[in-house]
């Protein structure tokens, strides 16, 4: 079966119409290490004309390697902005005063209720914040987090966290983080020290995993043979969750859900969602993919299903001329921490959620 045919008849809108189709903009700032302390901002909410100008700003702020590039404006309306929920209270500028222009921004949101059937306001999230860096050191990164946590507060919520993830992950799926949002990185080295200054703290971290499937050999033993021996790789028919959290976020990129079946019938034992990182393409030269929600049933575990469904999923991406394979794994979750490992996989960055009370 074609992997590449079914992945383009079941996804009518295709993520690679976002990438950049003009040069990004320039940064309209001279490389110098800082504006004038006099230089007056102000502040305001998201404006529809503001797009153009954010895309400038997120490529002039050099997030590190889990930022995606090179991607146009429309990839911010269509995973962000267009979502019902977006907020364009929760989306706060910074704008030099004169030029009008945008310096900065913070993005605060919500995550789902228990059934992830609609939001819940309890906890907020700060699901971005980045200044131009010629305007940090003046206090605009402070102040518009400032304005973001009051955002939060008085929409009910009463636990703040700096850094989207599971579930609290409303945007910049696809955009950042590679397979998902998983906190801020520690590849970008700005994050932690200016949140810590501003009284949040490290509470969990997720583990950034990657698999180099051309230049790296296949696991092999003799448990994984004879697991092969019995089951089959196959792609599951429909989307991989009908959730409304996970349709409006994950229902808006290419994904598959792959399946380790008996070879004999039955149901499946292991499953994995194997997700598209076109955006990603610029930033890492290779062709990538992600993969969310690896689970296997609780009676089939510690049989060796978990690694033959990645081994036997690497092997089919292979085939299908994809180079590289990322997954997140929370630092607290050892054994599929082990899977991976013995997988092939290798950690390459961190992510990290931070946390504060809210006032």
């Amino acid at each position: 079966m074609d992997l590449l045919a079914v992945w383009a008849d079941r996804q009518p809108i295709r993520i690679d119409r976002l990438r950049r189709r003009s040069p990004t903009p320039p940064a309209r700032y001279p490389p110098v290490q800082h504006v004038a302390e006099t230089s007056a901002i102000t502040y305001r909410s998201f404006r529809n004309s503001d797009p153009p100008a954010l895309v400038a700003l997120w490529h002039d702020c050099e997030l590190g390697r889990g930022a995606a590039s090179g991607f146009s404006y429309d990839a911010l309306e269509f995973l962000n902005f267009s979502q019902r929920y977006f907020d364009p209270n929760g989306f706060i500028v910074a704008v030099e005063e004169g030029s009008d222009d945008i310096v900065g921004f913070v993005h605060a949101g919500f995550g789902p209720n228990e059934d992830f059937s609609a939001l819940t306001k309890e906890r907020g999230a700060i699901c971005a914040i980045m200044v131009r860096p010629q305007f940090r050191g003046l206090g605009v990164g402070r102040e518009l987090l400032s304005r973001a946590e009051a955002y939060l507060r008085d929409n009910g919520a009463t636990e703040l966290i700096a850094g989207p993830a599971p579930p609290f992950d409303p945007f910049y799926i696809g955009l950042y983080g590679g397979s998902r949002p998983t906190g801020f990185l520690e590849s970008d080295p700005d994050a932690e020290p200016f949140l810590t200054k501003l009284g949040y703290e490290p509470a969990e971290r997720y583990f950034v995993l990657q698999r180099d499937i051309v230049n790296t050999r296949d696991p092999l033993n003799f448990r994984l043979v004879n697991v092969r021996r019995k089951m089959k790789l196959s792609i599951a028919a429909g989307s991989p969750r009908s959730d409304w959290w996970w349709m409006t976020r994950y229902g808006r990129l290419e994904t598959l859900r792959f399946l380790l079946e008996p070879k004999s019938g039955g149901e499946s034992v292991a499953s994995v969602t194997v997700i598209g990182l076109d955006l990603y393409l610029q930033k890492w030269h290779q062709r990538v993919v992600g993969l969310i929600d690896l689970n296997v049933n609780e009676d089939s575990r510690r049989k060796g299903y978990a690694q033959t469904l990645l081994t036997e999923l690497c092997k089919r991406l292979r085939d299908e001329m994809v180079t590289l394979v990322e997954a997140h794994v929370s630092e607290s979750n050892t054994a599929a921490l082990k899977v991976f490992e013995y997988s092939g996989f290798e950690k390459i960055d961190t992510g990290v959620v931070y946390r504060k009370q809210a006032e």
